[in-house]
This record gives C-alpha cells, structure tokens and sequence, in this order.
C-alpha cells in the first residue's frame, strides 16, 4: 500500500542506494542531506521502489513537507499523531518524510518513532547540522547520516544521455549537475535562469527565513564575493577587511556567523588548512567552494579567467562525492591544493589548469616532491596527457579523473 503515485522514470543514483541498502530494514533512522534540488526526494522514490520490489503489498507512508496537502503536519506532535494514525497495524511500515526540518522539534517525534521496531524510517533535510549538537545525542546510535551531492560527471551524463567528451564536460563545469537540468534546453539564458531561481529559494528559506537575516544585501555581496575568489584563502577578518575597502562595514564575527549560514544551506563547503610537518589544523584562514558550480557560475558569470577556479572547484566536489575527508595542505611556505583520506589512507592532490609552462611545472611537481612520505601524490590538469610521471607523480586529465571513483 502507498499513499501516492511515484514518478515515472526515476534515473538511479546507485550509488547513493549502495549506501542505504545495508542499514534497509533496521531499527535506525536513514537521513539524507544536502542542498535543496540535488535530488534528496527522488532518492527516497528509489527506496521504495527497492522495499516494493521484495515486497509489492508494502505499507509506505511517504510525508512531503512541500506539499501543501501535509501542512497541517508543523510539530513532533503533528507527526506523530499522522504516523500513528496511518502506519500498519500489524506489519512493518516504511515511513519516508521529505524536508523533515520544516517540522518543528522534528527530533522529539524521532526519537519516540524509532522506537516502534514496525517502522522502517527514512528521511531528508537540507540542513547541515539537521542532526547535529543536542539532536545526535538523542539520537546517538541510532541513525545514519548520508549527504547527497549534485550530480557527478558520469551522472550528468547519464541523466543528459551524452557522451564523454570535452564539449560535453564544458557543459557540465558551467551548468554543474542539479538533476532537473535534464528537462531544460542547456543552453546559458535558459539554465541560468533556473539556477538563479533555485539559488533565491535556498537563499530566502534555508537561511533569511531559518535565521531571521536582517543585512539580506550584505549576505548577498558574500556570496558573490566568494564566488569571485572560489578556492582563495580567507579568513573572516581578512573577508571583513577587504569588504570595507568596498564600504561594506561589518565586523569580522558577522562574517562566520553568515559564513555558517552559507554551509549550513549547502551553498558553500569550507575547507580547513592542515600543516603537514606539524600534523595540526589551523584555526584562521580556509578556501570555499561552492556545491554547485553552475549556482556559482549563474551569480558570477562563466568567466575565462576563472577556468583555474572553477577546475579546483570541480575536483574538490568529485573528491566529497567521492567520501574523502579533504583538506588543504601547507608544508613551509608551499601549497598543497588537497590533502584527502578515506579508509586510513592519503593522497596529495595539485590542481593546475595546464602544465605546459616551466614556471606551473616546477611550482606543481616541487610542492608535491617537497612531502617526504610515501602516499599518492596526483597532478590534475585539463591537459590530456598520457605520458610518464614526473619523479612518480602521476598526472592525470580532469575528464579521466571525473570518469573514475577515484
């Protein structure tokens, strides 16, 4: 039994419903994150089609908090209320709840839920710390968390139905991977304006409305200036000083209180610097990147200075989609692009646009050649090369790179 009609020709996303599939059918809350539009609901149509393939007579309860016909479900008590009424009395229900934090002390009717062992939970947010601080405590153990990325590279085709190739990936660094693109003309009018519409919805819900912004133009300057300056170094006080120089006054814990804002909604993902020879993180000074590229390159423009940004951009989100932890490398005065871990294991990442010139060889080659252990070092270009490696550091073409689960 289901409560309403899937859609029709849903594009799988395996390798999200690898994730899930272990933890299906356990006492433990299956919650998906991310940024509004990268495809969180359809990824719950997957799962039940998945529990209505073992099972075709199912009880699924699906709640859609963008739909007005659950409206009135607005607190813990609402929605549990609405479970408690709709469930099956006498099997297992697969309860599915889209955009759970527009529920108020959502939580509270989570952690009572959980603790009928008839139900099968699932459900989205686009909030980052959805399940974060006192909430995970309530919910210690008893969840798993699983962040949902825009579309890779081999997703974006997929879902286009293109082939690989460099036209085909210009398209895709562009107009980045929101899944709905498939149904628009992909051409800058068209998309842009989509994307623009998109970045407004997450900009007033996700953030003006959740954390009741009043300096809504000066969120706004932010976030175009980090998307002028994707994969620089900054540091609150340093943003705060060089928007005085623009007559924008706002002091510096203005800054990271929007800045977390900004991560919060999924628009920009920080990253963190890691010295290398003292093994610590630094507390001042981090690059952003934008979760999207195409909502970057709609606000900013797609600029032709800007193909080095944008290509650090691109394989700094292939590497979160990928699972890896990531950080950016400092050792002495030098920069590693990305320091990235997964499984106890490291690789050393440099990000160069081309590495024809002598100057970027020695700059790239001689930071990775300055770590003296023993893991991965890669170069990534947009240069198709098929050749040696330079001292065993491995160069590889984004276009490959995007192919591969790295």
């Amino acid at each position: 039994m289901i409560n309403f009609e899937l859609p029709k020709n849903i594009n799988n996303r395996s390798v999200y419903i690898d994730k899930v599939r272990p933890f299906m059918n356990s006492n433990l809350i299956k919650v998906f994150t991310g940024q509004r539009r990268v495809g969180k609901s359809y990824l719950l149509y997957q799962i039940i089609q998945e529990v209505l393939k073992y099972n075709e007579t199912a009880t699924i309860l699906y709640i859609n908090k963008e739909d007005l016909a659950f409206s009135e479900i607005k607190t813990a008590q609402d929605l549990n209320n609405y479970v408690q009424i709709h469930k099956s009395k006498t099997e297992k229900t697969y309860l599915f709840i889209d955009e759970i934090q527009d529920i108020e002390n959502f939580e509270s009717a989570l952690r009572s839920l959980i603790l009928d062992l008839q139900l099968d939970i699932y459900c989205t947010g686009s909030n980052a710390n959805l399940l974060s601080g006192d909430i995970a405590g309530y919910l210690s153990g008893r969840y798993i968390e699983i962040q949902v990325f825009s579309l890779s590279y081999i997703e974006f085709l997929e879902f286009q139905e293109l082939e690989s190739n460099s036209k085909n990936l210009g398209l895709y660094l562009k107009y980045g991977g929101l899944p709905y693109l498939k149904h628009l003309k992909l051409e800058d009018e068209i998309v842009f304006e989509y994307l623009k519409n998109i970045y407004s919805t997450i900009v007033y819900r996700d953030i003006i409305n959740r954390f009741s912004v009043r300096n809504v133009a000066f969120l706004e300057q932010l976030i175009l200036f980090l998307a002028s300056n994707t994969g620089s170094i900054f540091s609150a006080k340093k943003i705060s000083d060089f928007l005085k120089s623009q007559r924008v006054n706002i002091a510096p814990n203005q800054v990271q209180i929007y800045n977390r804002y900004l991560v919060n909604a999924f628009i920009i993902q920080v990253v963190s610097r890691y010295d290398i020879i003292g093994k610590r993180l630094f507390e001042f000074g981090e690059k952003y990147y934008f979760e999207n590229l195409g909502i970057r390159n709609a606000l900013w423009g797609y600029r032709l200075e800007d193909q080095g940004k944008i290509l650090e951009n691109a394989v700094y989100n292939h590497l979160a989609y990928c699972g890896y932890k990531i950080s950016i490398g400092i050792i002495g005065n030098k920069e590693i692009d990305f320091i990235v871990e997964k499984n106890g294991e490291k690789k050393y990442i440099q990000v160069a646009q081309s590495i024809h010139e002598e100057q970027t060889i020695k700059r790239e080659f001689g930071n990775l050649l300055a770590i003296k252990d023993n893991y991965p070092k890669i170069v990534i270009t947009m240069d198709a090369f098929s050749g040696n490696t330079v001292e065993g550091i491995e160069i590889v073409a984004l276009e490959t790179f995007l192919l591969t689960a790295f």
